[in-house]
């Protein structure tokens, strides 16, 4: 128990600040390149603050523990969409322009829809290498179109670091972050074994909470600077890699069905509807104010314990129905 929780608490705090300085490495990049902040907000912050999730769903997969993977990516979707914009609004008003509720925003609620539709019955193959075509095909649609954002946003002065500088504070973090996440999947299973827990629970809980810390981090910096467009990017690019890249991910490495059906059923329906309802606030008032972040923040601390769910010992209780399936499929015709 000790042993996995000091994994646990290590595994968070190097994913913390390893990818925190991954992130700044990235944006120095951005800088040098002139790369505009919105698309600095939704690609490169959106994914090196996705890179944790990705990492210990990837991890996990590998490991077969594929419920941990998707309770940390729907965690983490949840997370971004209550704990971390209920935050950073609590700071300051998170307004939404025209263009991003127009292009971003209905990305974010199709990619987490589509992983929603894909979770159900655990993944298979050709379920990955769908998100990951979506991926690529999203990739390049934003790409194609930040140009737009750059006639739009007003034009933002930085002092640009070396590249090479940027470039190997960049590997560093990444390097942590992969430590960090491995640190954070050992941890966190030996936690739930122990206990009693899920995986799926602790994915959902734990990791997704220790995954989501770049994003709160960056969040409240840019709140606290006023920078609300780097926010709206960062949460809605998290999502959407969070949603195809890490499904994607959980798809190739860890094709299978899931253990706790809590996963595909109110966990998933929690998902949506916390994306929709921040969606509804964004697009409908082009922000979200002090009362929506509390709403926000209330809706994540009033669902959370109806995700809980324990394994059962069958050797205890052979009479539980979930070991009495198991029995069931073992025997000839099951």
């Amino acid at each position: 128990m000790v042993l996995a929780l000091i994994l646990l608490v290590v595994g968070i705090i190097i994913l913390t600040f390893a990818a925190d300085h991954f992130v700044e490495g990235a944006v120095s990049v951005a800088d040098v390149f002139n790369i505009s902040p919105v698309v600095v907000g939704a690609l490169v912050i959106g994914f090196g603050t996705s890179l944790p999730e990705m990492l210990v769903s990837g991890v996990a997969a590998v490991q077969g523990d594929a419920d941990l993977g998707v309770g940390n990516v729907l965690g983490s979707n949840v997370a971004n969409m209550t704990l971390v914009l209920g935050i950073a609004a609590l700071i300051a008003v998170i307004s939404i322009d025209t263009l991003t509720s127009r292009r971003e925003l209905p990305l974010c609620v199709g990619s987490v829809l589509l992983f929603a539709v894909f979770v159900q019955d655990g993944f298979r193959r050709w379920e990955g290498v769908v998100l990951a075509v979506a991926l690529v095909a999203t990739l390049l649609w934003l790409l194609r179109n930040a140009h737009h954002h750059d006639l739009e946003s007003p034009a933002q002065e930085h002092e640009p670091k070396g590249a090479m500088a940027s470039g190997v504070r960049t590997v560093v973090g990444l390097t942590g972050t992969v430590g960090g996440a491995w640190l954070l999947v050992e941890g966190a299973t030996s936690l739930a074994d122990e206990v009693g827990l899920t995986g799926g629970f602790v994915g959902l809980t734990l990791v997704a909470i220790g995954t989501s810390l770049p994003e709160m981090v960056t969040a409240v910096v840019a709140a606290r600077k006023g920078e609300t467009d780097l926010i709206i990017g960062n949460l809605l690019g998290s999502n959407i890699f969070n949603s195809l890249a890490v499904g994607a991910v959980l798809g190739l490495l860890g094709p299978g069905p899931l253990e706790d059906n809590n996963l595909a059923g109110l966990a998933t329906i929690i998902m949506i509807s916390v994306v929709l309802i921040a969606a509804v606030f964004l697009y409908t008032g082009g922000r979200v104010v002090r009362w929506q972040a509390a709403a926000l923040l209330l809706i994540y601390l009033g669902t959370m314990p109806f995700t809980i769910s324990t394994t059962i010992d069958c050797a205890e209780e052979p009479e539980a129905q979930e070991c009495v399936e198991v029995v069931a499929l073992a025997l000839p015709g099951g």
